[in-house]
């Protein structure tokens, strides 16, 4: 038995989850999401949390909210990019995103450490 109480997950967590289910076609244009108090209670979270996943997605595109009757996939217009390509895009952008923080931190230990062993440069002071 496990003694941790599992983490809950946090708006964007809870986006980025939903995001990839429009990416992978679990929800289609005009599929309505879950009811926000439904899978607020679901995840254990606050109704402000899913809310907050929700108008994310919705600033992203991929979703739209309709008062008194929930939040759905968004129905592209004719020669616009569908929600299911757009939430792909966006969950390859964030894998980049994630890299490239990645290689850049490495980079930036990698000069900590060469301007321990060559001193400070021309101009810098030693403060």
């Amino acid at each position: 038995m496990d003694s941790q109480p599992k983490r809950k997950p946090n708006a964007r967590e809870i986006a980025a989850r939903i995001r990839s289910e429009i990416a992978a076609g679990t929800f289609g244009p005009g599929d309505r999401l879950p009811g926000a108090r439904t899978y607020a209670k679901k995840l254990g979270v606050a109704l402000m949390t899913v809310q907050n996943a929700y108008t994310q997605l919705q600033e992203e595109g991929l979703v739209e909210g309709i008062a008194g009757s929930g939040t759905y996939v968004r129905d592209p217009a004719p020669g616009e990019q569908g929600p299911r390509e757009a939430a792909q895009r966006l969950t390859e952008l964030q894998a980049e995103v994630a890299r490239v923080s990645t290689e850049l931190a490495g980079l930036v230990e990698r000069v900590k450490q060469l301007e321990a062993v060559v001193g400070p440069t021309e101009g810098e002071s030693g403060a």
